[in-house]
């Protein structure tokens, strides 16, 4: 634990609060037998087109009753999601189709399926991510900023890496993929790594054309970038990396220069109260 700079406690109550924000609409369950898979508007899928809804003859989903109780999924999870997946990216309700199957969980945790990463936030899927926070031996941090093309928050500043957790993942080889092409480094190179933590994150999102919402929790960790040892962007989703001081570092995350979830877990790192 490191001893916290000076910092303004109503802008990490704010930035708490940040993290858990209702919904702007109400939104009613979307479920798969018995288990709640996610969430949606009440009319969100009378949008797309009626044969769209549908599998041959057989419907992919039913109205459980009119703007109240819901929608119901129709037959195997993962064929009936990923059918609607392609019917929101073609009626432009869709986040960036990335060909990346993530996984489904029903309201404990139990996987039920798997759908396209483009579809989770229309549909309101708790989704998981990996963050590594990296600090240099004498206690600086080493940060990325996140490329200007990117969809979401582009230009922020971020934890040396953050991604998704792939439905062909788990934490750990995510967490060791993401290492790689993000920040060029292997983890068996960063010495002293340890969980540090889970964050959850519930708020509104732009995809689905504003219907969107956030449901993911981010396991995040810390470890020791040794002497010598810089990142090095592999995949193009980065546009530099940076040693901050944690005052540099808090004073930038004061100013709204990084990213929530970022801002969040270095707040934990941080030991702020």
């Amino acid at each position: 634990m490191i001893t916290p700079p000076t910092y303004d406690p109503q802008w990490l109550r704010t930035l708490r609060a940040g993290a858990i924000v209702p919904p702007l609409r109400p939104r009613v369950p979307l479920w798969a037998g018995e288990s709640v898979i996610g969430s949606v508007e009440p009319g969100f899928f009378h949008k797309l087109a009626l044969h769209a809804m549908t599998d041959g003859h057989h419907p992919l989903l039913k109205e459980e009753h009119p703007g109240g109780l819901g929608w119901r999924l129709m037959g195997d999870v993962t064929t009936s999601l990923n059918k609607i997946a392609v019917a929101l990216h073609e009626a432009g309700l869709a986040g960036a189709w990335r060909d990346e199957q993530l996984a489904v969980p029903d309201q404990f945790g139990h996987r039920k399926g798997t759908v396209e990463r483009a579809a989770v936030r229309p549909l309101g899927i708790t989704t998981l991510a990996v963050h590594l926070v990296g600090q240099s031996p004498d206690g600086r941090f080493w940060v990325q900023q996140r490329a200007f093309n990117k969809s979401n928050d582009p230009g922020l500043w971020d934890t040396l890496m953050g991604g998704m957790v792939s439905a062909a993942d788990t934490v750990e080889t995510a967490l060791a993929r993401e290492t790689w092409e993000e920040a060029g480094l292997h983890v068996k190179q960063l010495p002293a790594m340890r969980y540090g933590g889970r964050l959850a994150t519930r708020r509104p999102s732009t995809d689905g054309k504003g219907a969107g919402y956030v449901v993911e929790d981010i396991d995040w960790y810390v470890c020791t970038v040794p002497e010598g040892l810089a990142p090095d962007n592999q995949d193009g989703e980065v546009e530099q990396f940076r040693l901050m001081e944690a005052a540099q570092l808090l004073d930038a995350m004061q100013r709204g220069e990084f990213t929530t979830e970022a801002a969040l877990i270095f707040a934990d790192v941080m030991g702020l109260a």
